[in-house]
């Protein structure tokens, strides 16, 4: 959907010859721009992430009542809340601009695997330490008191712990980029919702430890507004890129593998395998039907079964009816009986109730003969025996035809000429 008045200048092929160009930047190359999106998508996303969990931490810490007491479980879970949360919700905003990287231990993982290439890796890379140095920035100039948001090792860590728990829980967050974000399946939508769930977890077991960086440009922006550097600083670089080493390599072997057949069907709905069951026969969904819909038309199908058969012999019960009974010497096969030579005449109007007469050609006619005695005799017995046939055909035609409309009107004519 595009919004009023924002009506897009390029279309679907950017890179189509004779393409519209933004006004004044005609002379930019798509390369170019593309970057140019990215880099400031990673600059607003990564300033926007670290600035609402920078807010987050600082009212958790204030006013600490001393710089080196611990923090209570409660001040811990807030800020590992307020990561997770900024995380998810930035992502869900810039994955479509950028990506949603924000850290640049995730830009070398991306490079590392093919994701992106290293120029835009380093590009990325120093938008988001712009980014994690404004948003320090602002937070500092913004809140009142003291900036407490800088990342220190507790006094029982060491500096090689303090290293291998930033590697680890950094390697835990990468590889879940990797396996919900670039590998594409059916919940990468919700990718944002685990990404930020896991920055959650390890910040809930590292912030204690080491501050819970995992992410350089957050351990490296408060440092730079406030202008100290701890002697172990070199830990929230080195860390997190060790973790996106061990989480690509790890990736990297899964893939190799081919770890997609050890559990098939994973992000399967279930509607797949119904479409792959064969169909059932033709005749078999009939028979069934059958017995649902009310409709058995085997009755009605017999004739049509029996016409390439035999027929066996038949004998007319009516003498208007000239059939052959006998049998074909060459076939051995009785023929097909012959037509009537008088069809049964169509039921007048007022027997059935069904006939109308449309048209007055239609209405019956009186026979005009010999107007001697002997002619108005034999014209009134033939017409007396020619209506008792007529009432015993029609009976006749009325009982063994489908339907009392079947006649015609060329029949009931012939019926009257043959009169």
């Amino acid at each position: 959907m595009v919004l009023p008045g924002m009506k897009p200048v390029y279309t679907s092929d950017p890179n189509r010859r004779g393409e519209r160009r933004l006004p004044g930047f005609g002379w930019l190359p798509n390369r170019v721009r593309h970057m140019l999106i990215s880099m400031i998508g990673e600059f607003v996303g990564t300033y926007l992430f670290l600035f609402f969990a920078f807010a987050g931490t600082q009212v958790a810490n204030t006013p600490p009542s001393s710089i080196d007491d611990p923090a209570s479980t409660a001040t811990l879970l807030y800020i590992s809340l307020a990561f997770g949360f900024s995380l998810a919700v930035n992502v869900w905003i810039f994955f479509r601009i950028s990506g949603g990287l924000f850290n640049p231990a995730v830009s070398v993982a991306l490079a590392l695997v093919g994701a992106i290439s290293w120029l835009k890796a380093g590009l990325l890379i120093l938008s988001q330490i712009l980014g994690g140095i404004a948003a320090a920035g602002v937070v500092s100039a913004l809140l009142p008191g003291p900036l407490v948001v800088r990342t220190r090792l507790s006094d029982s860590t060491s500096v090689t712990r303090g290293l291998f728990i930033e590697m680890l829980l950094t390697a835990e967050l990468i590889f879940c980029i990797f396996m919900l974000a670039a590998e594409k399946h059916k919940a990468t939508f919700l990718a944002p919702i685990g990404i930020g769930l896991a920055l959650f977890i390890a910040e809930l077991a590292g912030v204690f430890f080491t501050g819970g960086s995992l992410n350089p440009a957050r351990s490296f922006g408060p440092d730079v507004v406030l202008g100290t550097f701890d002697s172990f600083h070199w830990i929230y670089w080195v860390g997190p890129v060790l973790g996106a080493v061990v989480a690509v390599i790890f990736y990297r072997l899964i893939k190799f593998l081919e770890y997609e057949t050890a559990n098939p069907g994973a992000d399967s709905d279930g509607r797949e395998e119904r479409h792959t069951e064969p169909l059932e026969p033709a005749d078999d969904i009939r028979r069934e039907s059958r017995h649902t819909d009310g409709t058995d038309d085997s009755e009605f199908m017999r004739p049509i079964h029996s016409l390439n058969k035999p027929i066996p012999p038949h004998r007319s019960t009516s003498s208007r009816y000239d059939t052959n009974n006998t049998t074909s010497a060459d076939t051995g096969t009785y023929p097909l009986p012959s037509l009537p030579s008088q069809p049964a005449p169509v039921h007048p109007h007022g027997y059935d109730g069904h006939h109308s007469i449309d048209h007055p050609n239609d209405r019956p006619r009186a026979q005009h003969h010999s107007s001697s005695a002997y002619g108005s005799l034999h014209s009134h017995s033939h017409s007396r025996s020619h209506h008792s046939h007529y009432e015993e055909a029609s009976d006749r035609s009325f009982r063994s035809a489908p339907s009392a409309e079947s006649g015609s009107s060329d029949y009931s004519s012939t019926s009257r000429g043959s009169s």
